[in-house]
């Protein structure tokens, strides 16, 4: 792996951190990447199997509104401290510096998970609910995405990153707007 597959790991982590790292211990475990220790533990089964278990656990919690709310609230930590594990486990003996790595991680992973928690609510609000399973399937599907394409071709990745971001900003001040419009009328 490299420092920008690492990077661009960690922002689906900050969807769903499991998926990401399920990704990186399975191709650890079957020599599709190479992780230096400590983090080639990650491709042990035990660890493999205690992140599948993970993953279901997040999968369902994540569809049920309400739920998923307790589910992010959680996740505030988890999420973060899986893209910094992502980050820095890309480093190797590189030349960037693994508290660099570990911190851009937990920013990115942190990042992308605050705008998540930020819009689950809102969706949850203006869909009576009927919205989180349908929003947390086309997080899930853009978590694989991205975690497919952070392994294979992060500069891509990279691309997707930044442009999901700038769409979300976009949409948010929008929205924000339109409720300070209606306040004022």
């Amino acid at each position: 792996m490299d420092i920008l597959s690492g990077l661009t790991l960690a922002a689906p982590a900050g969807v769903n951190a499991y998926i990401p790292l399920l990704a990186v211990a399975l191709a650890e475990r079957f020599g599709w990447i190479h992780l230096f220790e400590p983090y080639d533990v990650l491709g042990a089964w035990w660890a493999i199997a205690l992140i599948a278990v993970l993953l279901i656990v997040e999968v369902v919690a994540d569809k049920v509104p309400g739920v998923d709310h307790v589910n992010d609230v959680i996740q505030t930590v988890v999420r973060p401290a899986a893209g910094g594990l992502l980050a820095v486990s890309a480093s190797g003996h590189g030349s960037v510096s693994p508290v660099v790595l570990l911190v851009a991680g937990v920013l990115i992973a942190g990042g992308v998970h605050a705008v998540k928690a930020t819009a689950r609510p809102v969706v949850n609000v203006s869909t009576a609910g009927a919205g989180a399973p349908v929003a947390s399937t086309l997080e899930d599907i853009g978590a694989v995405i991205v975690t497919v394409l952070a392994l294979l071709v992060p500069v891509i990745a990279a691309i997707v990153i930044i442009t999901i971001i700038v769409l979300a900003i976009v949409m948010i001040r929008r929205r924000r707007r339109r409720h300070a419009a209606a306040r004022g009328a």
